[in-house]
């Protein structure tokens, strides 16, 4: 399989940029005007004047000049910056995707890829479990989608997302996906059968370890593959279900707590 970097630009309480906002500048200047911009790379007129404010708020000064009415009509066209920035976009991913061929014969055999190396190096988030898997199927309507993801051999998460994140993130079987979900939300219930509820998550596993202070407990679950899931309950609840490690247990989750991420 090929491998190509994809780079993301962020700044603290500024929308991040990626190369999708880029291809859209690419698109404006070679279009001649944002409508026609947004229309070749399939937003909205307005979701495109979104991401170019965004892009104009991280680097600090317009990529674009814009004129409106006139003889001629309005249009758009890159102002130097914007021409600066594109280029200098081009060569950053160009210089990790070479950086991230070179790993691959260190990797080799190691059932880890470059892709998965760089985002558990780069990725931070607050949710306490975070899965990466392949995506094995999409069920969509016209509003929301699930999602379903393989984390190991057997053990499939899924998530509801909207039918606008699916678009916006380009998720499709086979690509790669992380599955991020707050210890907080995670249900555990005893042994091999769960109570029939209506959350569309169920992993079996046994009991790794059950750490408690006087109020909560983390109570962490092995899902087997090498992966585990954690839940935040109650004290109280850890000792009268009686989850000691080496104990069978189930995680409980729905499929609308699940936030789906990509590299």
């Amino acid at each position: 399989m090929a491998i190509e970097a994809s780079v993301t630009l962020r700044s603290e309480h500024v929308p991040s940029v990626g190369r999708d906002r880029i291809r859209l500048l690419q698109a404006v200047a070679r279009e001649g005007s944002i409508t026609a911009g947004a229309k070749a790379v399939g937003l909205t007129y307005k979701a495109a004047w979104d991401a170019l404010d965004a892009m104009a708020n991280l680097f600090g000064q317009p990529l674009l000049e814009t004129r409106t009415g006139g003889r001629s009509g309005g249009g758009a066209r890159l102002t130097p910056t914007g021409v600066r920035v594109i280029e200098a976009f081009g060569r950053l991913e160009a210089e990790m995707t070479r950086a991230l061929r070179g790993l691959e014969p260190d990797l080799a055999g190691s059932g880890i890829s470059p892709f998965s190396l760089f985002s558990g190096f780069f990725m931070r988030t607050s949710a306490r479990n975070a899965l990466r898997g392949t995506i094995t199927a999409i069920r969509s309507d016209t509003l929301a989608a699930e999602i379903a993801v393989a984390v190991s051999d057997d053990k499939t998460i899924y998530a509801l997302i909207t039918k606008e994140s699916l678009r916006e993130l380009g998720l499709c079987v086979g690509r790669e996906a992380i599955v991020l979900i707050k210890a907080s939300f995670v249900v555990i219930a005893p042994g091999n059968d769960p109570p029939a509820v209506s959350v569309r998550n169920c992993l079996r596993g046994v009991v790794r370890r059950c750490e408690q202070s006087a109020v909560s407990a983390e109570v962490v679950l092995d899902i087997g593959g090498g992966k585990t899931i954690a839940a935040t309950i109650t004290a109280r609840s850890a000792e009268t279900l009686g989850l000691s490690p080496g104990k069978p247990a189930c995680a409980l989750f729905d499929a609308a707590h699940v936030i789906v991420a990509i590299d």
